[in-house]
């Protein structure tokens, strides 16, 4: 993500701004009032933690809040801070449920509680709740924010609860309108549009689509994703375990839930613990900490490949030439493996890909390690030989490649799936982690040939 500090609106109206502070604060809400949250947001982040407090002061409560949510993790944490408490709950207060649970779960437990505490009972309560969810369930994602109306009521009647709703204050989600039963289960979805040109005397229950998408608070934020990209849904219910709708998850938060959980993925597979905030924003030692727990562990794990090779001293002595082909031997197999690795975990993180397919990928991705392994047998056996070795020593390399490959391709392609199984993040099961784990085997898999080609 690019530093909003960078962007043109920033540099453009970040000195005029900072003017306007200093000067006459009270004609900024009329300047901006034209600006959407997020560039005003760019702008604020080129400001002292100090100045952001002025300028939403400046800024009617709403509008303040909308520019709070675009912020940075760490400014909003700093301004929030500096607050007293009173003035950060009622800043707050104004966001939507879901933005509110988020930004007092990044703050320190006890000042939010101290802020929580001072936020109205209905909304407070309505903050808990979402805050007892994990932050990667669709609980912990989702709004309460929704639209919905019995069942039994007639379109007029529908009309005229929903103008009462959006009149009555801000709802994020309210292009769909959700139909319950008595007992507040979820029985339709019908669109605002489909309201509105839905014919006068109707009930709302015969018009509403009837197969509705839901999904438990509990669920994954990955599986709410994957309904919303497979359904092509702006929208998914959250029930309970009676079917009573609790929120709804929008598009946007799924595209948020997305982005973190592709950062965190791509990082795993990198061989690293997922840092928690923007690059910048983590402290060096931080850094340096997740990432060398992981290099300790690939270090531990390539000391075996050095005692593999004394182990087979007395083979390298009697034949050296097997040594000028180690790194091409493990490096193959190392390379095999991580494409596995790569392919099962995306494939499992999108669906394309279960548990219950846990055979067939085997089967198919050993099918594709005797292929791969044929190939680059047959190119080693040739490099062999044109660099003069005889036929024992070419023979050697091309059996090994394709050993090596087969066993790569086969690791990498069940570690993932077994980490599932067990109930790990696939996406551990990194690139780093298996190419030395295939090293290894490789160096036992080539030294083994050779042996039982040449002694």
């Amino acid at each position: 993500m690019s530093d909003p500090r960078n962007s043109p609106v920033a540099a453009l109206i970040g000195p005029d701004l900072l003017a306007m502070l200093r000067d006459s604060p009270a004609d900024i809400a009329a300047e901006t009032e034209e600006m959407h949250p997020a560039n005003l947001a760019d702008v604020a982040s080129t400001l002292e933690p100090d100045q952001v407090r002025l300028l939403l002061r400046a800024l009617p409560p709403a509008r303040a809040a909308d520019v709070l949510e675009y912020l940075s993790e760490d400014l909003r944490t700093d301004v929030l801070e500096a607050m007293s408490t009173t003035q950060a709950a009622a800043l707050v207060s104004e966001m939507t449920p879901d933005d509110r649970a988020d930004v007092l779960d990044e703050l320190e437990e006890g000042h939010a509680e101290e802020i929580l505490a001072e936020i109205s009972g209905d909304a407070r309560g309505e903050t808990e709740r979402l805050l007892a969810y994990p932050p990667e369930s669709a609980g912990g994602i989702m709004t309460t924010e929704f639209v919905s109306v019995p069942e039994s009521m007639t379109v007029e009647e529908a009309l005229t609860s929903v103008r009462a709703v959006a009149r009555g204050g801000r709802r994020e989600a309210m292009h769909s309108i959700y139909t319950t039963d008595a007992a507040g289960r979820v029985r339709g979805v019908l669109s605002l549009r489909e309201l509105l040109a839905a014919p006068e005397g109707s009930h709302i229950g015969d018009l509403a689509w009837t197969d509705v998408i839901t999904v438990p608070a509990t669920a994954d934020r990955e599986e709410v994703a994957r309904l919303t990209s497979k359904y092509d849904l702006v929208a998914v219910p959250v029930v309970d375990e009676s079917g009573r709708i609790l929120g709804v998850v929008t598009v946007d938060d799924v595209i948020d839930a997305l982005v973190e959980e592709q950062t965190e993925d791509v990082q795993r597979l990198g061989a690293m613990q997922p840092l928690d905030a923007p690059y910048f924003a983590v402290s060096f030692w931080e850094i340096a900490r997740k990432r060398g727990g992981w290099l300790i562990l690939l270090f531990v794990e390539e000391m075996f490949t050095g005692t593999a090779l004394r182990h087979y001293q007395a083979l390298l002595e009697s034949a050296i030439a097997l040594m000028f082909f180690v790194p091409l031997i493990i490096s193959s197999g190392g390379n095999s493996g991580s494409q596995s690795a790569t392919l099962i975990t995306r494939a499992l993180a999108v669906g394309d890909v279960r548990l219950r397919d846990a055979t067939r990928v085997i089967v198919r991705e050993f099918g594709q390690g005797i292929a791969l392994g044929v190939f680059l047998g047959a190119i080693g056996l040739g490099r062999a030989l044109m660099w003069g070795n005889g036929m024992g020593i070419a023979g050697v390399v091309g059996i090994t490649l394709l050993l090596v490959v087969l066993t790569g391709t086969v690791v990498g392609a069940a570690l993932p799936l077994l980490l599932t199984r067990l109930g790990f993040d696939p996406a551990i099961a990194s690139s780093p982690f298996v190419a030395s784990f295939v090293d290894v085997a490789g160096l036992v898999i080539y030294f083994n040939v050779a042996r039982t080609v040449l002694v």
